[in-house]
């Protein structure tokens, strides 16, 4: 491999954690400051509602959701907002100032009243975690946000590239922005590969790193891997499941079509099969 797109090192991994790490989904202080409604958090609320950025998305601005983002404030992960980065049926990213330790953020906003619970389902249904939210659309996102959270976390201690989870409040994700200048960087599917080669090599490594940590991806393609200071980085995590789930290796095989498509189109003579047989194969058995 050339160092064109350089593999983290897992030296210093620490393994997946537990399982089935619990989602809790109880009222947050984001919950009680919306209830109370205090003096700083109005005056919040009414600065946010009239800045220019945010006027589009009002329907994501519940008195809730600007709570959760108060709460952010007030614990200095996020210092301002810029504008929207990339939006989505479920959620919008906002560009921001972080505190003294990132400069730039990534701000991620689920829409509660928005958000599809039928894409949803899939992945949630058979994984213990959502088992006694059933119906409940509020807490099933609350509880896909914390899940996405959770995500994160695991696939960096296994070694994966991806943006570092800071925190979550309610509906809200703030994580490391993958960018410069308020600009994202570009996907796979919008960077020019001097070395496809390369590249393949890295995404299968993190495919199989992921594995290995009890993670599919489940929705896996160019359009979510990120190419950003000579690195490849895994993004939208949200949906991935666990590899006891019980669609998790049809997940997997439609990660590895998606996959070999793209580099397919690149020239390289690779296939979804074999994707999934070296990711399978090269699996640590003690993981």
């Amino acid at each position: 491999m050339t160092e064109e797109y350089g593999l983290l090192d897992q030296g210093n991994a620490d393994g997946p954690g537990d399982e089935w790490e619990e989602i809790d989904v109880a009222d947050t202080e984001a919950d009680r400051i919306a209830r109370e409604r205090d003096r700083e958090f109005a005056e919040f609320r009414e600065r946010v509602k009239d800045s220019d950025q945010f006027k589009v998305e009002q329907s994501v601005f519940d008195d809730a959701t600007l709570a959760a983002l108060y709460k952010l404030v007030q614990d200095d992960y996020v210092r301002a907002f810029g504008g929207p980065i990339s939006s989505g049926k479920e959620a919008t990213v906002y560009n921001a100032l972080g505190g003294d330790a990132h400069d730039e953020v990534a701000v991620k906003i689920y829409r509660i009243s928005a958000s599809n619970f039928n894409d949803m389902r899939e992945y949630l249904v058979g994984d213990p975690r959502f088992e006694n939210l059933r119906g409940d659309k509020k807490r099933i996102v609350l509880a896909w946000v914390r899940k996405e959270f959770a995500n994160l976390k695991r696939a960096a201690k296994a070694g994966v590239r991806v943006p570092e989870p800071l925190a979550v409040q309610r509906n809200v994700l703030v994580m490391e922005f993958l960018g410069d200048d308020g600009e994202r960087a570009p996907t796979l599917d919008d960077a020019h590969l001097e070395n496809p080669e390369t590249a393949y090599e890295v995404v299968r490594e993190y495919m199989r790193r992921l594995h290995d940590a009890g993670l599919v991806h489940g929705d896996l393609s160019e359009y979510n891997i990120i190419v950003h200071d000579g690195e490849l980085c895994i993004i939208d995590v949200g949906q991935a499941v666990t590899v006891h789930h019980p669609n998790s290796d049809d997940f997997l095989t439609r990660d590895c079509a998606n996959v070999a498509s793209f580099f397919q189109r690149q020239g390289m003579d690779v296939t979804g099969d074999e994707l999934e047989n070296w990711v399978r194969e090269h699996a640590d058995p003690d993981a």
